[in-house]
């Protein structure tokens, strides 16, 4: 979204061929095209049954970025018809394991409503924190992975030195309370949540890094592996001891909210599910 000070890099979009409103510089000109549209859905079980094959496709990206650590992680879609709950992966079930059928649909207090599996208590904590404190927010991802977690440790936002950084300017924040802290106690989960606002990524202090989208969980799920990728990138060249040019201010302000706005991230993650859905079809099961 757009603040005051960004109307410089607004641009203007022209309609398709066939006048059709266009809301990314991405979105063809031409029609008829194949290009990825946002579905519309006839009523709640058709969208119920998309975010959570979209889920399913996320944890298996995870799972192909190598992102599992025992049953940490955890990512979360509220259901469309009941706001209030919303699903998640189940506990001690690797990602890539992960399919329609083991997923569960756990309220804000932490039972489980439908589904057999338990569900993972720092999940719970953190997850439905963020979605009580933010009836707004639509999925959450959460992981403990190599790279954001050593960025994690210390304490620093990210550093603009690319167009892959950018995405997260302005749209990240680092958060110290609770660091190191397992985070199972509803205190936790709450401190972290007032703090998140409308950040698209959280750094995690000795922890590990969060997204979140109001979006989709495709938006939340691809900006994670970007985040972890741009923790990476910081990582290698603070490594060479040479300080990085950084972009322009006007230039990160651009590449946020053309290359790296929530339409992007569910963009960019139709490739994931495209690869996914058609090379792990158990997925559906």
């Amino acid at each position: 979204m757009l603040d005051e000070h960004d109307h410089d890099v607004a641009i203007e979009l022209t309609p398709d061929s066939v006048g059709r409103k266009r809301i990314s510089i991405y979105q063809p000109e031409q029609s008829g095209l194949i290009f990825p549209e946002i579905p519309e859905f006839k009523n709640f079980e058709e969208e119920r049954t998309y975010r959570k094959q979209h889920l399913v496709a996320a944890c298996r990206a995870f799972a192909m970025h190598g992102f599992d650590y025992g049953f940490a992680g955890h990512l979360t879609i509220r259901d469309p018809e009941r706001p209030e709950l919303y699903w998640t992966n189940p506990m001690c079930v690797h990602f890539s394991q992960v399919r329609m059928s083991n997923l569960i649909l756990a309220d804000h207090k932490g039972d489980v409503v439908e589904g057999k599996y338990a569900i993972n208590r720092a999940g719970f904590v953190l997850h439905a924190a963020v979605h009580d404190e933010y009836p707004d927010v639509m999925a959450m991802c959460h992981a403990h992975t190599v790279y954001g977690t050593a960025w994690c440790a210390t304490g620093r936002p990210l550093d603009m030195i690319s167009q892959d950084a950018a995405a997260f300017y302005n749209s990240h924040a680092v958060i110290g309370a609770s660091a190191g802290a397992v985070a199972v106690e509803k205190e936790s989960g709450s401190s972290v949540a007032k703090q998140i606002g409308r950040n698209r990524g959280v750094l995690h202090q000795n922890h590990g890094l969060l997204t979140c989208s109001r979006h989709s969980i495709d938006d939340a799920a691809f900006w994670f592996i970007a985040l972890e990728r741009a923790c990476k990138q910081q990582l290698l060249v603070e490594a060479t001891g040479i300080k990085p040019e950084t972009i322009s201010e006007k230039t990160a302000k651009y590449s946020r909210e053309h290359v790296g706005s929530d339409y992007i991230g569910w963009l960019h993650f139709q490739t994931l599910y495209s690869h996914i859905a058609a090379t792990q079809p158990d997925m559906f099961e």
